[in-house]
């Protein structure tokens, strides 16, 4: 860590995540067919921003886990569920609700959905975090769809510290630090034996199902294989990551630089080796993302680099810094922002034009700078005056990395 108290590393990752998914969502705007062969490359390698997603999983339960991990190794109590509860609420729900009751009203005034009792489902679910459960209430609006995976976080939130209470109460048999981070691995195999379970036992039929049905076919056609369970074992790579970051030397040594790095490289590979196959890149039993080596590239990259000699610090920026501080706006606005473009401009993005890729790259930029103000204004707005609020409660106003740390 630096002087500051942040860990080399975390701001990258996070930021990197958010441009990710915001380059997925741009990119889907476009019509391959349209692309010469020398610039279908590129694109189909961007397409797979939506790995990003499996970033934030990784990073959250790389974050989430070293007070447990800490508490653990000392032989303290369980850190106070009350403060994690409060601290969880505080950086996810203010944000949230406002996008969420946004898309909400934008989906009925003015992209014209009924509001009927199946809209007001929807948006309800999604306001009580319980969209995650089923393929009608997936997407909780219609004009937000990055809003999907917020019940997802949720849910993993919930499972971490009951995961952690059975290897506090094993505490006493299994003294050695190593042998502890063992026993997550068991968690880790039967949480994925729990998502093969799911995928088998709750098969959907086909009936409406697939992304030309709208976004409840597109859900149709993710689930089973895309469900809160199968996503608690991405997360909990990422901490099994923050347990073997806490029993790694603390020494700087340019060896963690060399392994950071090789590890980037192998996690940019898996958006190279997914090009041709299925959008969601489904891995080992059907979880998305390249499950497990993506998320395995990511929990290495955040084990290095905080002992890195200089990729650390190189890669933890000021842009990157700004981008992780904002990055939960600007993923829960982004959809919203580029809906809206094409909505006052239906040639928005080269949409119909026979010079397609010139109007995407003039209005990307554009999506991006409006989607960054945005972002901005949530976190200074909406988001950061309630996380002041909820750290007062405990009596500790956080600094500016506590903060952001908690998203």
């Amino acid at each position: 860590m630096d002087r500051t108290g942040r860990m080399a590393g975390v701001d990258f990752t996070r930021a990197l995540a958010c441009l990710m998914v915001l380059v997925h969502h741009l990119v889907l705007r476009l019509n391959f067919d349209k692309l010469s062969p020398e610039q279908l490359p590129a694109f189909e390698f961007s397409r797979f921003g939506n790995y990003g997603v499996s970033l934030f999983f990784v990073l959250s339960g790389f974050l989430l886990a070293r007070p447990f991990w800490s508490a653990l190794d000392k032989g303290a109590p369980l850190p106070s569920l009350k403060i994690y509860a409060l601290r969880r609420a505080a950086r996810i729900l203010p944000g949230y609700w406002v996008a969420l009751t946004v898309g909400f009203v934008l989906s009925f005034a003015l992209y014209k959905f009924p509001l009927n009792s199946e809209l007001i489902g929807r948006y309800l679910a999604g306001f009580f975090l319980m969209s995650q459960w089923h393929w009608r209430t997936f997407f909780p609006v219609q004009s937000d769809g990055p809003l999907w995976s917020i019940g997802f976080e949720v849910t993993c939130y919930v499972l971490l510290p009951i995961c952690f209470l059975m290897l506090f109460t094993l505490r006493a048999r299994i003294k050695s630090a190593l042998a502890m981070r063992i026993a997550w691995l068991g968690v880790i195999g039967f949480t994925v034996v729990a998502h093969w379970l799911v995928v088998k036992c709750f098969p959907l039929d086909d009936a409406a199902r697939g992304w030309e049905f709208g976004l409840q076919g597109g859900a149709k056609a993710w689930m089973p294989r895309y469900n809160p369970i199968g996503f608690f074992a991405i997360f909990a790579i990422g901490t099994l990551a923050a347990g073997v970051r806490t029993i790694l030397p603390t020494r700087s040594s340019l060896l963690y630089d060399l392994v950071a790095l090789l590890a980037l490289v192998a996690g940019a590979a898996q958006l190279s080796l997914s090009i041709g196959g299925s959008g969601e890149g489904y891995g080992w039993l059907s979880i998305p993302y390249r499950f497990p080596w993506m998320p395995l590239c990511v929990a290495v990259v955040l084990c290095a680099l905080p002992t890195s000699v200089f990729l650390g610090r190189l890669l933890d920026n000021p842009v990157s810094r700004f981008i992780a501080t904002v990055s939960f706006g600007m993923y829960i606005w982004q959809d919203i922002v580029i809906s809206l473009i094409v909505r006052i401009d239906p040639t928005a993005f080269g949409i119909g034009s026979d010079d397609m890729l010139t109007g995407w790259l003039t209005w990307s930029p554009i999506a991006v700078a409006i989607t960054i103000l945005v972002g901005t204004l949530s976190y200074f707005v909406i988001e950061r005056p309630v996380i002041h609020w909820a750290r007062n409660l405990e009596g500790t106003p956080p600094t500016r990395f506590e903060a952001v740390r908690q998203s």
